[in-house]
């Protein structure tokens, strides 16, 4: 994303230019979505997060440096919404078919097969930390830098816990007879 035009676009928000918002709105919310449905495993949590997440930036957006990325901050407010949520609900017993972004794409469509499911059925076995930088690193397409600050751990810790997030997610799909050793 263009942070020159995300700067922009706060500015115009912070001085009352809702459609400004909107537009920032548009920009997030896909990507936003998707790291929350691969966080909780539920399209309707993953709504509700997305949802509650731009509210709290809408709220707060006063606040934000902008000598930092904004999608960084927006990133971390929409984790910090998905972790809270994971903490109030039970565990899922059992994935929704549909784990897909309203209006999926002909890449998104591809991803209703089975090898999906039980990737994502693999991601909820992770705990939340491994399965955060997972989800940032291959499903949000954010670099390690990013997602430290996303985070809020160094670089190191991220790298850390993206090879022990991998090596367990392999296990878990060895495991489940999805790929083979």
């Amino acid at each position: 994303m263009d942070e020159a035009e995300d700067r922009r676009l706060v500015e115009l928000s912070c001085a009352g230019d809702l459609h400004a918002f909107e537009e920032i709105v548009l920009r997030y919310e896909r990507v936003l979505f998707n790291v929350a449905l691969r966080m909780l495993g539920s399209h309707e949590d993953a709504m509700d997060v997305t949802q509650t997440s731009f509210l709290k930036a809408f709220r707060q957006l006063d606040s934000y440096n902008p000598k930092h990325k904004f999608f960084s901050w927006l990133y971390r407010i929409q984790i910090n919404e998905t972790i809270n949520l994971i903490k109030r609900r039970k565990p899922l017993s059992e994935l929704p078919e549909d784990l897909l972004a309203p209006e999926p794409d002909p890449e998104e469509e591809l991803s209703r097969s089975e090898v999906a499911a039980e990737v994502q059925a693999a991601l909820m076995e992770l705990s939340v930390p491994l399965r955060q930088v997972i989800v940032l690193r291959h499903f949000g397409g954010l670099s390690y830098e990013e997602i430290g600050e996303v985070v809020a751990v160094p670089v190191k810790t991220v790298r850390s816990r993206l090879f022990e997030a991998r090596h367990k997610l392999r296990n878990i799909l060895v495991r489940q007879g999805a790929v083979s050793t």
